[in-house]
């Protein structure tokens, strides 16, 4: 019997309303006739070179690009001064002192600048541009926010700072093995290099709103970063915006792993059943006992000495859905006790007891919701609903079952726990569903 849904707004396929082809999701980016300039936003990055700038501005592009359909592009100019004048400088030539670095240099900015006024000037949407660079000084940034007082977009500084000599130095590493500048040189030779690259910018550097500007910039929109632990937001208004300072909030730079994995075999899988809450087959309890013995094995090895010494215990963490099957696949993992002592933190260094693989459910997790088909195969969907499924075939991404989600609406509840990830430190064993694995892979 073929059966008709009352489905009168089915979501409409990606493009349907939104530049960025993601119609669910709170579209910051609309184009339409009332538009105006100040929908669109500069974000300018300020610090010393080996602070993070370059890699919050990344985070923050594909955060936007793939949670709140934003257009954004960076313009790194450092990738400037490598196009126009070669890749390689001494540290000296960075010096403010150095008459032919700096006019190179104001060169590459300019021409940065340019493209980016171009870039902002161009369609009508609310799209981000980040603008990559040192801005080490109030005249610099004065300089740079007049020449983007035409566009009338709104211009928020996001500045780094850090205090850590240790995280400045792993920095620097990072830096010198992955930067083209460097590209053929050794590695030692790079990283002396690049601290004397460092030096050269600190004694003229300004921190926004600092002692030396004047209160120049007391009024003016700016997050400022510091050692990734204290922020302090300056004149900061609108949704975009405050997302932006929610996500870098949860920013740091230590490396962290997360361990994906979609639930054991359950009984729905078995009869070839979307949805439910199904426990687990056989064949999935015996994947349950493989994972808790992997986890013991490898998940909870702090095998590079992050947490203590080498090869001694990590402190683990345990995220699944609230479904059933999830909450079965993590039933061996044991949750024995150890104790966890972090330097810095708020309750300095102190000894605390830690609960490995505590478990913590989130429907945020949850598999795709299929709405009237909850329960069917596809098989049944097709013969029952032909035209869901033909739709459903067309536009996987987009498609949303009667009275259930489509992968956008997930995406939509995914965002929180993408700002949780960033916040952690510690590995992170998520037990979750096919659909919500996918799009960890498309995290930022």
């Amino acid at each position: 019997e073929i059966v008709e849904i009352d489905n009168p707004v089915p979501q409409k396929p990606p493009g349907g309303t939104s530049p960025r082809d993601n119609p669910v999701l709170l579209d910051v980016a609309v184009t339409n006739e009332y538009a105006t300039a100040s929908d669109k936003l500069v974000i300018l990055m300020v610090g010393l070179p080996a602070r993070g700038k370059t890699f919050i501005a990344q985070k923050l592009l594909r955060y936007l690009t793939f949670f709140h359909a934003v257009n954004v592009k960076v313009f790194n100019i450092g990738e400037y001064r490598r196009r126009m004048h070669g890749d390689f400088f001494r540290a000296e030539w960075f010096d403010p002192g150095h008459e032919e670095g700096n006019k190179a240099r104001k060169e590459c900015a300019d021409a940065a600048l340019e493209d980016l006024a171009k870039w902002v000037d161009t369609g009508n949407d609310g799209r981000v541009a980040i603008l990559d660079g040192t801005h080490s000084t109030l005249e610099k940034r004065m300089y740079t926010l007049e020449r983007l007082e035409p566009l009338a977009c709104k211009v928020i500084m996001i500045e780094s700072i850090c205090s850590d000599n240790d995280v400045v130095e792993q920095n620097i590493r990072m830096c010198t093995l992955r930067a083209a500048d460097y590209r053929g040189r050794s590695a030692e030779a790079s990283i002396l290099d690049y601290r004397e690259r460092v030096a050269v910018y600190q004694p003229t550097y300004e921190t926004i709103d600092g002692p030396t500007t004047g209160n120049e910039e007391t009024n003016k929109s700016w997050i400022k970063i510091i050692d990734c632990k204290r922020f302090i937001i300056n004149n900061i208004r609108g949704y975009l915006p405050s997302r932006i300072v929610q996500f870098v909030s949860h920013i740091h730079q230590q490396s962290h792993a997360f361990y994906l994995c979609r639930h054991g075999q359950s009984e729905y899988n078995v009869l070839g059943k979307i949805g439910g809450d199904s426990g687990l087959s056989a064949e999935g309890d015996r994947f349950a006992a493989a994972l808790a013995d992997f986890s013991k094995k490898e998940i909870a090895i702090d095998r590079d000495g992050l947490f203590g010494p080498k090869n001694g215990v990590a402190p683990a963490r345990l995220w699944t859905s609230t479904m059933k099957r999830t909450i079965d696949t993590s039933r061996y993992l044991q949750h024995s006790e150890v104790q966890i002592a972090y330097q810095g933190d708020d309750v300095e260094g102190r000894s605390q007891k830690w609960i490995q693989f505590r478990p913590r459910a989130w429907p945020n997790l949850d598999e795709l919701f299929a709405g009237v088909c909850d329960g069917m195969t596809y098989a049944e969907i097709k013969e029952h609903y032909p035209e869901e499924y033909t739709r459903r075939q067309k536009n996987k991404l987009a498609y949303r079952y009667p009275r259930g989600e489509s992968y956008l609406d997930m995406i939509h509840r995914l965002d929180p726990i993408l700002h949780e990830m960033e916040r952690h430190r510690e590995p992170l064993l998520i037990i979750a569903h096919q659909g919500s694995c996918t799009f960890f892979f498309c995290l930022p």
